[in-house]
């Protein structure tokens, strides 16, 4: 038996080369010699901070009898979801069409000997008196299955068939229809019938921050004043930061929460989540004044520069395990910390413990979650926070990921210069990670997706890259109105439209494993959204309304379901409205510019660019031609509001 994944760079993979199984990673090698072998193909799916993959390894993979059963009838391949999107968007297609219902991590994949799926399972314990999510154990499951390949059976390789014929059907959309501001009226219809009136949020648990939802509501609120999309982006915003989903120590977001009060977390950190929120808490200061946000957002872009990231380059994600136990780190004991805060001098501890959430039961696993239960007692905190940073110190840190993604270093990045506005050490910040970024992922003319840091990366990249890069570029633009990130923005757009885009519609991957590019936003934001975004952009900026016509056309594309459900295509919804209200450009020289970067991106109107010019005026210009001229800046806001 040899393990192959030793040689591999992703850290996903890293943590299974010790493994009985006789794992291949993703190769030709593998599929060549189950074909000659007649074996069956198993192919498993996570990411290196997945809990629930630590438990499929640990229950079985690490299980001698579950690797003799797969190396001796299968050949077992081994995917890093993170490092070959393109591969898992594929596996989770196959799972919905299997099961009907969306998948997750991990995600186990069984096949024929000619790579054709026949059955889709995710975390499968060994045996099923373990509860299985699937019923079936692994072990019987795949000595049932080991039995019918070997055999030959008809039945499965019709199966088999019948599903690679059923992927490979091209859905086309239904009639489109007129674009109007009136699908935002049936996203607060929909939101409304989701949104948690007790704790925020949407749905029952598990509970995702929806990020994409509360960034368009909060659109809303600022074209059309609604009082209900305001109240649900401040009170889920003021329900999250309280603890638990976000972590009080250290900073950061951690993935979702288990529960309905964003009390208990699934403690892994994931950079695309924090970029995200990071952006919308920012955005929700700018429109709020709420300081509180702001300190969020701060906190949360601080936490990845601290903890995640190295010679600016951002890591991925850190775990939501350490010593093979969920939550350790992040949690403490009754003990521990009165003990710490007796030693300092604390009176009236028993009243300190109980306001952040400390109590001897505990509240996860016998240990505690710190969470503001009623009142936030934010300047008493401040120094306790110290402390139970201290008490972390003593711990073994969750494993770092450190994988570095062109995508989500662009959300990230994005952010950061967004922050800038507000405080110009982020901007500065955003620049060093920006050219870093840049400096790392595209070389030789070629744009790539992920690498191990400090490696020489070698995974092309995918829609979601050059989207969010271009994304962050734009921004960067704006903050800095060097030209040269405005250029490098349209150069990634072109060769996106070059690659990926067919006739209103947006392929996520080419070659090996060409895919759909997503439209809903799930995990995190549509690419194709995104590139709606830079494409009108671009427009704007570079006035030049062939990017406008692809935007339109994509607009177009999805517009059936777009009107029909928007609060699956929040995003989409967002850039939309944009398009039929239109771009504003606001004109004026540098200096002015970025003297009153604040003021000029806390505009009660949302869809707003800058542009340098030698003026000592400001110009305000809309589609085509620019309509009005102040000395004031002031004024700027009035003037775009009495615009429409």
């Amino acid at each position: 038996m040899s393990n192959r994944l030793k040689l591999e760079d992703s850290p996903y993979l890293q943590q299974h080369k010790e493994n009985p199984v006789d794992w291949y990673p993703w190769c030709e090698e593998a599929f060549e010699k189950a074909k000659k072998e007649n074996k069956a193909i198993f192919i498993s799916i996570g990411y290196s901070s997945c809990h629930w993959c630590h438990v499929m390894k640990e229950k079985v993979f690490e299980n001698q009898t579950c690797a003799d059963i797969l190396n001796k009838n299968f050949i077992s391949i081994k995917v890093d979801r993170e490092e070959r999107p393109d591969i898992d968007k594929y596996y989770q297609e196959v799972y919905m069409l299997l099961n009907r219902r969306a998948g997750g991590w991990p995600t186990s994949i069984f096949c024929t000997p000619d790579n054709k799926p026949f059955y889709a399972g995710t975390y499968i314990a060994p045996e099923s008196k373990e509860n299985s999510i699937e019923g079936m154990g692994f072990i019987e499951l795949t000595k049932l299955i080991a039995d019918r390949i070997s055999q030959n059976d008809e039945q499965i390789l019709k199966n088999a068939d019948e599903i690679e014929h059923f992927l490979q059907q091209k859905e086309h959309p239904k009639e489109a229809t007129v674009l109007k501001e009136d699908f935002a009226k049936n996203f607060m219809h929909q939101v409304k019938n989701n949104y948690d009136t007790r704790y925020g949020g949407f749905s029952a648990a598990p509970k995702f921050p929806h990020t994409s939802t509360l960034g368009t509501l909060l659109i809303i609120d600022k074209l059309y004043s609604d009082k209900a999309a305001k109240a649900m982006v401040i009170y889920t915003l003021e329900s999250m930061k309280k603890g638990g989903i976000y972590d009080l120590v250290d900073g950061g977001f951690c993935r979702y929460s288990v529960d309905d009060k964003w009390m208990v977390p699934h403690f892994e950190k994931m950079l695309y989540d924090n970029a995200l929120l990071c952006e919308l808490y920012t955005n929700a200061y700018l429109t709020y004044k709420d300081e509180n946000f702001l300190n969020i957002a701060k906190e949360t872009a601080d936490f990845w520069h601290n903890y995640m990231s190295e010679d600016y380059l951002m890591y991925s994600a850190s775990d939501a395990d350490s010593k093979g136990e969920e939550g350790v780190y992040y949690t403490y004991t009754y003990d521990e910390v009165y003990k710490i805060l007796s030693e300092n001098g604390y009176e009236n501890i028993e009243d300190i413990l109980k306001k952040i959430n400390i109590n001897k039961d505990g509240n996860f696993n016998g240990r505690n979650i710190i969470r503001f239960e009623d009142d936030e007692i934010t300047d008493l905190f401040a120094n306790i926070k110290i402390l139970l940073k201290k008490i972390r110190s003593f711990k073994e840190h969750p494993f770092y990921d450190k994988k570095i993604q062109t995508s989500w270093s662009g959300m990230m990045i994005k952010s950061l210069f967004i922050l800038g506005n507000i405080d110009t050490g982020y901007k500065q910040r955003a620049i060093k990670y920006l050219d870093k970024l840049l400096d790392t992922m595209f070389v030789n003319g070629t744009l790539y997706h992920s690498t191990l840091i400090h490696k020489t990366p070698k995974i092309e990249a995918f829609l979601e890259d050059y989207a969010f890069l271009s994304q962050a570029l734009i921004e960067a633009f704006n903050s800095t109105q060097d030209e040269i990130y405005l250029i490098r923005a349209q150069h990634f757009a072109n060769l996106a439209l070059e690659k990926f885009y067919d006739k209103g519609t947006w392929k996520f991957s080419i070659g090996e494993f060409e895919t759909k590019a997503e439209i809903s936003d799930n995990i995190y934001i549509s690419p194709v959204s995104v590139m709606i975004d830079v494409l009108i952009s671009l427009s704007a900026l570079l006035e030049d309304d062939k990017y406008n016509h692809f935007a339109f056309k994509t607009l177009e594309y999805n517009s059936y379901e777009l009107g029909r459900r928007p609060v699956i295509y929040p995003y989409m919804l967002r850039q939309m409205l944009r398009y039929l209200k239109g771009e504003r450009v606001v004109k004026s020289n540098v200096k002015n510019l970025e003297s009153n970067a604040y003021a000029l991106k806390s505009l009660d109107y949302p869809f707003v660019q800058k542009k340098a010019n030698e003026d000592e005026n400001y110009m305000i210009c809309g589609d085509k031609c620019c309509f009005a001229t102040t000395q004031n800046s002031n004024e700027i806001n009035d003037i775009i509001k009495n615009s429409f």
